[in-house]
């Protein structure tokens, strides 16, 4: 068996501790890309297993309560790990999963195990950022990053918040050929583990979670790399059509709903791009558009998030946005809601409510819905600062891909002109881009939009 090392873009490798590497395995800390293969992080933890003739342990630490989330988005990421931790047993790579804190979980485990290095996923969240430092301040051995999520990593692509898409968008297609290459296949790993893990309990998992229900039970989307696949396969070979023509119409079924496979790291967004220029020629336009929200927009949250401490709160925004939203603080609001009245869909618009509802029966909400969904809570509550609380927690409550730099920059962008420009200055809005139901209902089927989500 060959152990030729493989072939990683050393950008893709950030240290976060030089330390002094142990005489045991080498331990990946997954976290964010929840999958075996096409993971930068899974390839260059097994290269350093295998220049050094080690064994190779992967470990997931779920924590019981972790932001707004509930057991929908619990229940998705678990049943994505186990079909993981079987494909890491089929390559002879060690899965255990811990429960509890990550530094004192994570410290333990590399100390007891006398590790050889730490290998992680890089996360701009500032929780996840956290536990990093925690981590690497408590033991000694060296702490490495490496970015799977992202095709051009974030780290690379600025060292700074980019203002919008118009400045992003040029940095990244001049990176784009350097980085959007094919993965490389992790191998069956050659050395053994010397002692027997633990099969992971996931019922001891589940059993361990603090959380609410927050809405029903889902059947559907499937959890798992599998599953994602085939969903990724199915849109470009049978809607990627349908989402160039429609994609900003919520009656129709022309979007990839990619995002809950992407946002759990179950699949690589890097193949989804791979596939996309692969499978996407009879259809240019659709391509380029979904390869625009799939690069472009979804990196230039991670740049966000990265450089701007502040990027789930008003702190935030521009000073621009900011002067023109307290400008218009003490506006008259027609309507204001608080917490309980929009969770349950009680507004006067039928179409503000289908759209939670749609959040709350589904775990998505069609994009262009999410942006009226938004800015309607900016419109409907007493100050910015609780709307922009709202529209946060109901989206990381109900959305399988909440907690996540996509959604934070999209409260911002809707509510306080995050990579957004000033408009025609309107009550309440100022000079934040404006929507109404008057502008869905001439962009489409309003009434077929709220049948389907009747309450």
């Amino acid at each position: 068996m060959s152990r030729r090392p493989h072939s990683i873009h050393p950008d893709r490798i950030h240290t976060l501790k030089k330390g002094r590497p142990g005489t045991g395995p080498v331990v990946y800390w997954m976290s964010r890309d929840q999958r075996i293969r096409d993971n930068w992080g899974v390839l260059h933890a097994q290269n350093m297993a295998l220049e050094r003739d080690l064994p190779l342990i992967i470990c997931f630490c779920l924590v019981p309560e972790f932001l707004e989330a509930g057991t929908r988005q619990y229940e998705f990421m678990l049943q994505g790990l186990e079909e993981t931790a079987r494909e890491a047993r089929e390559r002879n790579i060690a899965f255990r999963l811990l429960i509890g804190d990550p530094v004192r979980e994570l410290t333990r485990l590399t100390d007891r195990m006398q590790a050889c290095a730490l290998i992680t996923d890089f996360d701009p969240l500032r929780i996840k950022q956290t536990w990093q430092r925690g981590v690497a301040e408590q033991i000694s051995i060296p702490v490495i990053e490496v970015d799977s999520h992202n095709i051009v990593p974030c780290r690379r692509v600025s060292s700074k918040q980019e203002y919008a898409a118009r400045t992003i968008r040029p940095k990244l297609h001049k990176l784009l050929p350097e980085f959007l290459t094919p993965f490389p296949e992790p191998v069956r790993h050659p050395v053994q583990f010397p002692k027997p893990i633990p099969e992971p309990d996931w019922d001891a998992a589940r059993a361990s979670l603090k959380t609410g229900a927050f809405g029903p039970a889902l059947k559907k989307p499937v959890p798992g790399t599998a599953a994602g696949m085939l969903r990724l396969e199915h849109f470009l070979t049978r809607r990627l059509a349908e989402y160039g023509r429609s994609r900003n119409d919520p009656t129709a079924d022309a979007l990839s709903g990619l995002s809950p496979y992407h946002h759990f790291g179950q699949v690589a967004p890097q193949r989804s791009a791979l596939m996309a220029l692969e499978r996407g020629g009879p259809h240019p336009e659709a391509r380029e558009g979904f390869l625009e929200q799939l690069v472009v927009r979804r990196e230039l949250s991670d740049n966000f998030c990265l450089h701007n401490p502040h990027y789930d709160s008003l702190a935030g925004i521009p000073d621009w946005a900011r002067t023109t939203l307290d400008a218009h603080r003490d506006d008259p609001r027609e309507f204001v809601y608080d917490m309980d009245r929009l969770e349950a869909g009680r507004t006067h618009d039928p179409l503000w409510n289908a759209a939670q509802m749609e959040m709350v029966r589904s775990g998505t909400m069609h994009g262009y819905m999410r942006m009226y969904w938004a800015k309607k809570i900016l419109e409907w509550s007493a100050t910015p600062e609780e709307a922009v609380s709202h529209a946060i927690c109901l989206n990381d409550r109900y959305e399988l891909d909440g907690r996540d730099p996509n959604g934070y920059v999209g409260v911002l962008w809707a509510m306080g002109g995050v990579h957004d420009r000033g408009w025609k200055e309107r009550p309440v809005f100022g000079k934040i881009r404006y929507m109404n139901f008057a502008g869905c209902k001439r962009k489409f089927n309003i009434n077929a939009y709220i049948e389907m989500w009747d309450t």
